[in-house]
């Protein structure tokens, strides 16, 4: 895979004063600038390759051999804004003030995985077991020689007049020099290349390894019953900046995971429990100290546990498939750092608890009709760590309410056998996409987007013409930053059986 483009708009909002706006609003953007120009692309490509290999032991065994191999590098101009209203004159005292960084990206991450798998099926006794073990190694590599960030240029989003501005924000008072749009970068290839010329090249080159060994097993005590039992263990090998051993750390984590499956009525209704224990590997941290004075902190591995139930229900003679869980996900151990004036200093006590409930149909009432509909619910809240957001819903979280339709009729016979309709869409509820004491909120807006597709499939071949976001719906997302999402967007697929 190939791809040339600019990089997506991304706007950070500013997360050391008060916000000034907190809503898409008041804010006033402009969704259709991209604060760019077509001189400053990045192009990134990528392959990955997979071969795998079965070998049938006899009816009860079978090994899976399985190796990866990927690459993706970036090489091209990148750039994001970042709010920082809070240096602006007085005078600029509506809307506001975005400094854009770039730099120009050179890097290339290879990776590879190769993973052994032995897949058993037997009785042990009257019971029937279901055994995968295996072992898995990765690594992962890369060589970044990208240049350090510039700053090219101010934005300026709001409502004030163009004088004003100007006069104040970029000490311009003749007319004739204006700068009309709030922009005064430099966005041509030679300028930009001139502002990088003096940045430097900040050349890393990392590599992190996994060695990993698991096993899993499903036990069928009787047809209605069976449950589930699995451990994993993961070391993590890290040699971070492969010239110097000062950010070097080893971790090994466990994760365990349990289920059970009753059905009461046989493939028709099955209730289903399961508890999991996951984590995630938790990077080193440089503190720095009151006097200036740095010293590198390790910590271990961030962990999540995880209580779900639900049911999964088969009925109207296969025309409805329902799932309905609950769950409740509780986090301990995040890492977090807590900035002064003068110092940076990381802790590991946050606390995270996520509960939802999800739900999800697929309908076939008629032949050649099929109805996909789903929803889900999030509630999630920070109970300790970083006080700007303790109490508060993390802003990584996302949407409360989502939920998807998508109808489709494909005629079994006749003239049109082969000819197809699809219609649906996304709702997603508003998000808080900027949720910190002291700071305030910021509000995406909730959004309604249909789609509709129109298709012709044979045995060999299917064509597809599609259309999403057919009323060009303003949609966003972002994580303490805003990112405009696709406008209207037609899109034609063909796909080849051989």
């Amino acid at each position: 895979m190939n791809n040339k483009q600019t990089n997506a708009t991304m706007l950070f909002l500013d997360r050391a004063a008060p916000l000034r706006v907190h809503n898409m609003n008041e804010l006033g953007y402009d969704n259709k600038r991209s604060y760019t120009s077509n001189e400053l692309a990045i192009e990134t490509p990528s392959y990955n390759l997979q071969g795998q290999m079965m070998y049938k032991f006899n009816d009860q065994w079978t090994s899976q051999t399985v190796v990866s191999r990927g690459s993706s590098s970036s090489n091209g101009y990148y750039s994001y804004l970042y709010e920082g209203t809070q240096y602006a004159p007085a005078e600029i005292s509506e809307g506001i003030v975005l400094g854009r960084s770039m730099n120009y990206q050179n890097s290339t991450t290879l990776t590879t995985d190769i993973q052994q798998n032995f897949i058993g099926d037997f009785k042990i006794g009257n019971l029937r077991n279901r055994l995968v073990f295996g072992l898995d190694y990765f690594n992962r590599g890369m060589v970044d020689n990208s240049s350090n960030y510039v700053r090219n240029g101010n934005v300026y989003i709001g409502n004030l007049d163009v004088a004003t501005v100007n006069q104040y924000l970029y000490n311009i008072t003749d007319p004739t020099k204006y700068i009309t749009n709030g922009d005064n970068g430099n966005l041509t290839k030679a300028g930009t290349d001139a502002l990088i010329a003096s940045a430097g090249i900040s050349m890393n080159k990392t590599k992190q390894e996994v060695y990993s060994a698991y096993f899993s097993d499903v036990i069928n005590f009787t047809p209605a019953l069976s449950a589930m039992a699995s451990l994993r263990v993961d070391r993590f090998v890290t040699a971070g900046d492969v010239s110097t051993s000062a950010d070097d750390f080893n971790q090994t984590a466990f994760s365990p995971k349990f289920g059970i499956v009753y059905q009461p009525i046989i493939d028709k209704v099955s209730l289903f429990a399961n508890y999991m224990d996951g984590f995630a590997n938790s990077a080193p941290v440089t503190e720095i100290l009151g006097d200036g004075t740095t010293r590198p902190r390790t910590f271990k591995p961030e962990h999540a546990n995880q209580f779900e139930i639900g049911t999964k229900l088969n009925v109207f003679k296969d025309k409805l498939y329902a799932t309905f869980s609950y769950y409740d996900i509780q986090v301990k151990d995040q890492v977090y750092v807590v900035y002064t004036a003068t110092s940076q200093t990381p802790y590991q006590d946050g606390a995270q608890r996520n509960k939802g409930f999800e739900a999800e149909f697929v309908a076939n009432p008629i032949d050649g009709l099929n109805i996909v509909a789903g929803y889900s619910y999030v509630d999630a809240v920070l109970n300790a760590g970083d006080p700007s957001f303790v109490g508060r819903r993390p802003e990584s979280s996302g949407p409360r309410n989502l939920a998807n339709l998508w109808a489709s009729y494909k005629f079994p016979e006749g003239d049109l056998k082969g000819f197809g309709l699809g219609f649906g869409g996304n709702y997603a509820d508003k998000n808080l996409i900027m949720n910190r004491n002291g700071v305030g909120q910021f509000t995406i807006p909730s959004y309604t987007v249909l789609n509709s597709s129109i298709f012709y499939g044979t045995e060999k071949y299917t064509l597809t013409l599609k259309l999403d976001n057919i009323a060009n719906v303003d949609t966003y997302d972002g994580w303490s930053t805003i990112h405009p999402r696709n406008m209207r967007t037609v899109a034609a697929n063909f796909s080849y059986r051989f």
